[in-house]
């Protein structure tokens, strides 16, 4: 080696560096192109497809954020170098142009091109060679500045939103514990509401956030958002709350679900005079009880039970819809009864054996989505006196308190189970968990011990 390069290697030579492991796959550009994917609907290994990435990339990243959009910006900054900036200096430095040489090229100070050239030339061996690749992986790793999550720092606030979240338990009317079903050890997947879970009365993230104002008036301390909450249970990294609370959540999932992702499709027989513009105008202000909204929720095996929630008072009533003789074995008939126990003539059976036990004036009206098991709503209205209204299409909001209500009871009949085991007393039970905490109903003429 002549004196010029061990002069050169001893001023350019920085030592071995210890690797930090192995590049990413995909530069900034690519997860801001994926994430804007998810947003339009795509799955994850579409999102993956579209930007030109393993189709097995994309639930990885999809999982690792915990479904939670971390709204990339394109670039890091316009102080730093970009990967096409780093591209051009590859290329030149290849063909032998100087520093300053790709510094005029680059509208940049010979000192950054310099100093680019030199930190990023090599992670484990003695070559000084540039590499964009690893170049690019190191500027992104180190333009990292992870905040410190206020639950991490805050251990008094922390205890208090995990003691929340993993409250129970459901008790039934007589004021025994129902035990639930037997739950089996959460695995981290994202199917925990395909499992049966605990039957607890945990909080929700709203009402941790709301509780604390109330609990520590002067505390400016005890404060946090209810999104901050989900994010802490979603996205890994955080080490703020144990992953396995996710199964505390209502809805059971310990990957947040994107909007445009589901479009459910419309069914129903809806008649003229039942349309939801046709009811009352009483039953919007809720001022009237006696107006209801109802709904199923939905089981394996085609189970299923029905809501009824009364729109001023909140008050909650489970349908129990057990499974008729010879479901599963026998042949399903074509136009005969629905065996599954969800059929048209079953559901109206139902309400009308439940709808009946209340005085005559608490039994004013009925707004239900377009799904046919109410197809024999005209029939119901002559047995039980209680006029039937559906919902427009593609209108939840129209029917809020019952739809809150069925994301509250997923928390005692998760998705993904079968729900024709739960006996009418056991629904009983549940449903006194939900209306215990509701304001006096006396005064409605609803009582909840019934």
């Amino acid at each position: 080696m002549g004196v010029g390069n061990r002069q050169w290697a001893a001023r350019e030579y920085r030592g071995q560096m210890p690797s930090p492991g192995r590049p990413g796959v995909a530069w900034r550009e690519d997860r801001v192109g994926f994430w804007r994917a998810i947003v339009r609907g795509l799955s994850s290994v579409d999102a993956a497809v579209a930007i030109g990435v393993s189709p097995a990339v994309g639930p990885r990243w999809f999982r690792h954020a915990g479904g939670v959009n971390p709204c990339l910006a394109l670039t890091v900054s316009g102080r730093y170098l970009s990967f096409a900036e780093r591209e051009e200096a590859a290329v030149l430095r290849a063909q032998d142009f100087g520093v300053r040489a790709i510094a005029r090229r680059l509208g940049r100070l010979p000192s950054t091109v310099s100093r680019e050239l030199r930190r990023n030339a090599s992670t484990r061996t003695y070559h000084l060679e540039y590499r964009v690749s690893l170049a690019q992986w190191h500027a992104e790793r180190r333009a990292k500045r992870p905040k410190t999550a206020k639950l991490v720092a805050n251990e008094r606030l922390r205890d208090y939103v995990q003691e929340r979240l993993a409250e129970a338990v459901a008790h039934a009317v007589d004021g025994q514990i129902v035990e639930g079903p037997q739950v089996p050890p959460w695995k981290g997947r994202n199917k925990p509401r395909r499992q049966d879970r605990l039957w607890a009365t945990a909080w929700s993230p709203e009402q941790i956030s709301q509780r604390l104002k109330v609990d520590f008036p002067d505390d400016e301390s005890m404060r946090i958002s209810p999104e901050a909450i989900y994010q802490a249970l979603y996205v890994q990294g955080r080490g703020a709350l144990k992953r396995e609370l996710v199964a505390c959540l209502r809805t059971g999932r310990s990957l947040r679900v994107p909007r445009e992702r589901s479009r459910q499709s419309v069914r129903g027989h809806v008649t003229a005079d039942a349309l939801i513009s046709e009811r009352p105008a009483e039953a919007e202000d809720r001022a009237v009880p006696g107006h209801w909204e109802g709904d199923l929720i939905i089981g394996t095996g085609r189970s299923a039970i029905g809501t009824l929630v009364e729109r001023s008072t909140r008050f909650t009533m489970l349908l129990h819809l057990p499974r008729m003789e010879g479901s599963g074995t026998e042949p399903r008939t074509k136009n005969g009864p629905a065996l599954a126990g969800r059929g048209a003539e079953a559901v109206k059976d139902a309400i009308t054996a439940t709808i009946t036990t209340l005085p005559e004036q608490l039994r004013r009206s009925l707004t239900w989505d377009r799904g046919t098991e109410l197809a024999q709503h005209a029939q119901l209205r002559v047995e039980s006196g209680l006029q039937v209204y559906f919902a427009d299409p593609h209108s939840p909001w129209q029917r809020g308190t019952n739809e809150n209500t069925n994301g509250l009871l997923r928390q005692y009949l998760p998705k993904g189970t079968d729900l024709s085991r739960w006996n009418a007393d056991e629904l009983q039970a549940v449903a006194f968990t939900l209306n215990e905490h509701l304001p006096s109903l006396q005064v409605a003429g609803v009582a909840t011990t019934d």
